[in-house]
């Protein structure tokens, strides 16, 4: 028996593997990783497949000095700023969303957080879409508290989006203006606010596999079961412009170990999927079960429709996953 087939089959029987676990399938052949990370994801999560969009509801001039990000104030990318969209637009962009099939409809907003009159707009908006539209509502707003997590519950928001981005220890490469801490804070409180989570990172921003790995079990840790797996997309503009974009094989890999690490979570192919020459298919035969389809925030993604035709063929449902 293989290395990947025994650490599945302890796996598959409740136990959680370890840091050195991880490290080690990490160095095993990609084509028995990722079939064994395929057959763990149909044992977990069959094949429903979570499908959701994602609105730029306010863009650019952020405070925070994320090196990764375009629309950082502390740096020179060629991105168009502007404030919160009319609340029309975001609530025809889910209707829109909801007619070509998805379910889930995300909007995200740049800052450190919102403000609080901010906030109570979102809540107005995100009532309309849940009386008039019908469509599940998350929501990426910052660094916010309990109190306005609470807010945007009580409006009808059932997830929260907010990335890690990296390990800790490599956090302090990526943003200097927030620290990894307040992530976690954040997170927190939108838990104890009685929502559910979103958050993962982002691949080629420099860190190793061991970040990689630490990220994913820190996500593990905080009960997280929606995680996105987002492939750098070097910005000119930003300190990361050079970076040297992952493969195909190497985006498989990780998406694969992080099956290993979160079984049965939602393992969410996001930004950077557009500039893999398969455009992710071979993700979604190594874990993956779970997507952003349509644009993203600063960059071309690709369509539902398309997204929609490579599920069928790949015998994927469309499907909430995880509330």
């Amino acid at each position: 028996m293989t290395v990947c087939e025994t650490m599945a089959m302890r796996v598959r029987a409740g136990e959680r593997l370890t840091r050195a676990d991880a490290l080690c399938l990490y160095e095993q052949p990609l084509d028995a990783l990722c079939a064994a990370a395929d057959a763990l994801r149909r044992h977990f999560c069959g094949n429903v497949f979570d499908l959701c969009t994602i609105i730029n509801g306010k863009c650019g001039q952020c405070s925070e000095n994320c090196r990764f990000c375009a629309q950082s104030a502390h740096h020179h990318a060629d991105v168009t700023s502007y404030p919160l969209l009319p609340d029309d637009a975001i609530v025809a962009q889910a209707a829109r969303d909801k007619a070509r099939g998805v379910l889930r409809f995300s909007i995200v907003t740049s800052g450190k957080r919102l403000s609080e009159a901010e906030v109570e707009r979102m809540c107005t908006v995100v009532r309309r879409i849940r009386e008039t539209v019908g469509i599940e509502v998350c929501v990426s707003f910052g660094l916010l508290d309990e109190a306005a997590f609470r807010c945007l519950k009580q409006a009808g928001v059932s997830r929260v989006h907010n990335n890690l981005e990296t390990s800790r220890r490599y956090f302090p490469q990526v943003c200097t203006t927030h620290t990894f801490d307040d992530k976690l804070a954040a997170i927190g409180a939108a838990q104890a606010a009685g929502l559910t989570v979103c958050s993962g990172g982002i691949m080629g921003l420099g860190e190793t596999p061991a970040d990689r790995i630490d990220m994913a079990l820190t996500l593990r840790e905080l009960g997280i079961k929606s995680v996105p797996v987002n492939l750098l997309s070097p910005i000119p503009g930003t300190p990361f412009e050079d970076n040297v974009r992952l493969t195909a094989d190497e985006l498989c890999r990780i998406v694969a170990v992080y099956r290993f690490l979160l079984p049965d979570a939602s393992i969410r192919l996001a930004g950077g999927r557009g500039l893999l020459p398969d455009k992710g298919r071979s993700c979604l035969l190594s874990g993956a079960n779970a997507a952003i389809t349509g644009d993203m925030l600063t960059t071309a993604g690709i369509t539902t429709q398309t997204d929609l035709a490579l599920l069928r063929e790949l015998g994927y449902q469309p499907g909430l996953c995880h509330g």
